[in-house]
């Protein structure tokens, strides 16, 4: 097995596989510690109670005071571990940060510093995959989602990021799924 201890980053729109691909990982890798954004969702959802706003994680509101909070801890969460010589799994969209080459860059550097690399998996999956498992999860963190389906398809991007040594899993379906995951274990591995 390979000595490197990886963060890997899990990224894609919301309900394209994201929370299953990392936990596999997790349970196939030595060593792992998963980290999942949406574990901070009770907090967040605590801040829009006490700022008296209205639970809608589309929101101005969200995009000013949560969202990056919500990244920069989770960060530092995975930046914590990963000097404990483990994998660190961190499962969240990353939708800005992904396609932000210099932000990558500087996450890579701050990974390193700690004895590890960076891998960015990108999870290949169709809008219409992505609305059919969203209803069937049917979570409230996707109501807005779901009522405005039309207006979020504009501000989500369903295309991978073009940054280097991406690995992309495809999940559209089960059989598809699972070759892409024996393919990204060998690649880590």
């Amino acid at each position: 097995m390979n000595s490197t201890h990886y963060m890997i980053l899990v990224t894609s729109p919301p309900a394209c596989g994201k929370t299953t691909l990392a936990k596999k990982l997790a349970k196939n890798l030595d060593n792992a510690v998963y980290l999942d954004k949406d574990t901070l969702i009770p907090l967040s959802k605590k801040v829009f109670e006490v700022a008296n706003e209205e639970y809608n994680r589309s929101s101005a509101f969200f995009e000013t005071h949560i969202r990056d909070v919500e990244y920069d801890v989770i960060l530092a969460l995975g930046l914590e571990a990963i000097e404990y010589d483990s994998h660190v799994i961190i499962n969240a969209p990353f939708s800005r940060e992904i396609r932000n080459p210099e932000a990558m860059s500087e996450l890579s550097l701050r990974v390193q510093q700690r004895g590890g690399e960076l891998l960015i998996i990108w999870i290949a999956c169709s809008a219409e995959t992505a609305h059919k498992r969203m209803l069937e999860r049917n979570s409230d963190r996707d109501t807005w989602k779901l009522a405005h389906w039309d207006e979020y398809l504009k501000t989500t991007n369903f295309n991978a990021p073009n940054l280097p040594n991406l690995l992309i899993y495809k999940n559209d379906n089960d059989d598809e799924a699972e070759e892409s995951f024996q393919s990204l274990i060998e690649q880590i591995q």
